[in-house]
């Protein structure tokens, strides 16, 4: 989906269209502008001077997505939003809506079902769909459909999509990135040096910052010439597994195939703080933030029939630094107080000295609710931790 979240923001307040819009630091509550709407005004009637600037936002908040216009000035999703206002200070900024972007998501992806039953969800803005066996899937390398399929989702809901065809799953993600927003492109295995070769490494799903860094260092700077690197000087570079998928991706070969259902691994909850805070100083206000996730994690699982018996957290502390710490109890759960309450077992084990710019609570181990696993008598608790009565930190 081409700039999803604020896609659906541009839906609500049209008249933002063709302006730099970020969305992100906070989640919405009540727009300040919609408290002042005359009797019988929409949405669409508040004026483009009531919406808040980036240049006035003061926090640590990061951006989620962005308006084309405001991408040309070098904005993108995770840019902190104090750095974002000083590359386009006039900008404007508004909150986080992920209820109607969820149900925005569950749309587009019922309308594609429709169409071609085999489909991978990747998150609230992003599929994989095989074409392999869907009547036309063929006609025109795959345009055909990929066109039908960006009018139904247009019809349905009033958004674009980009749409890479190609003979996998690894080319299709790149190819989907080409003619953003609303466009196709189709690359057939022929197109792998014209097409591929040519792009930096980072565009490889996979290839993140630290490996493009290194791929770098030794004068790798695109597909094409991470192609020409034999696979046993890979290997010893990178290790064995990392250094053989390099030179398949490289060579534009990847087998896996679209996976219509698939399990969690886990699930979490975690926010980043205005401001900093302390464990001593900021207790009461830290206590309810940590209470909160864990009620909101909780729901997140039984909304979806999932409990978990591994619980751990994150921090992140004012010098980016990261801790983490898990607990795995005897009996799965998704009771927000028992996560609240092992939740807190591990803040015990974790340094506390330092000011916190981030928090979160994580639920892994995961098992369908009311399966045979989840069901099982819990386990002999030799070696197991037991599920502590004691207060947390905060």
């Amino acid at each position: 989906m081409d700039a999803f979240y604020a896609s659906v923001e541009l839906l609500r307040y049209p008249q933002l269209k063709g302006l730099p819009v970020v969305i992100g630091g906070g989640r919405r509550r009540v727009d300040e502008a919609i408290r002042d709407l005359p009797e019988g005004a929409t949405l669409a009637d508040i004026p483009i001077e009531a919406f808040p600037r980036l240049k006035d936002y003061t926090g640590r908040g990061v951006i989620t997505t962005a308006t084309y216009p405001a991408r040309q000035f070098g904005i993108g999703s995770a840019m902190g939003l104090m750095k974002a206002a000083k590359l386009c200070p006039q900008a404007l900024i508004l909150p986080v809506d992920f209820d109607e972007y969820r149900r925005f998501s569950r749309t587009f992806k019922q309308v594609i079902l429709e169409i071609a039953p085999l489909m991978e969800d990747r998150g609230v803005d992003e599929v994989y769909i095989d074409f392999t066996d869907v009547p036309g899937g063929q006609r025109d390398g795959g345009r055909s459909l990929a066109r039908l399929i960006q009018k139904a989702i247009f019809d349905a809901t009033g958004l674009t999509c980009s749409i890479g065809v190609a003979p996998n799953k690894l080319i299709a993600k790149m190819a989907s990135e080409f003619e953003k927003p609303n466009g196709i492109s189709v690359v057939y295995e022929h197109d792998l040096e014209t097409r591929i070769w040519p792009l930096p490494c980072r565009k490889v799903n996979g290839i993140g910052p630290k490996a493009d860094e290194k791929l770098k260092r030794f004068g790798i700077e695109t597909v094409g010439q991470l192609a020409a690197r034999e696979r046993g000087w890979l290997i010893d570079t990178f290790g064995k597994a990392t250094g053989a998928w390099m030179h398949e991706v490289a060579w534009g070969r990847d087998n896996r195939p679209v996976v219509t259902e698939s399990e969690p691994v886990s699930m979490s909850r975690e926010t980043t703080f205005e401001r900093d805070l302390h464990a001593v100083r900021d207790r009461a206000e830290l206590g309810a933030i940590f209470t909160h996730l864990c009620e909101k994690l909780a729901e997140d699982l039984q909304r979806k029939g999932y409990v978990g018996k591994t619980i751990g957290i994150k921090l992140r502390y004012d010098d980016f630094k990261i801790a983490t710490r898990d607990q795995t109890i005897d009996r799965y759960t998704d009771d927000g107080k028992t996560i609240r309450q092992i939740g807190g077992q591990c803040l015990k084990r974790v340094p506390l000295e330092r000011p916190l710019r981030l928090l979160g609570v994580r639920v892994g181990a995961l098992a369908k609710a009311g399966s045979p696993e989840a069901t099982a008598p819990a386990a002999s608790a030799r070696g197991a931790e037991p599920v502590a009565t004691t207060a947390s930190l905060f």
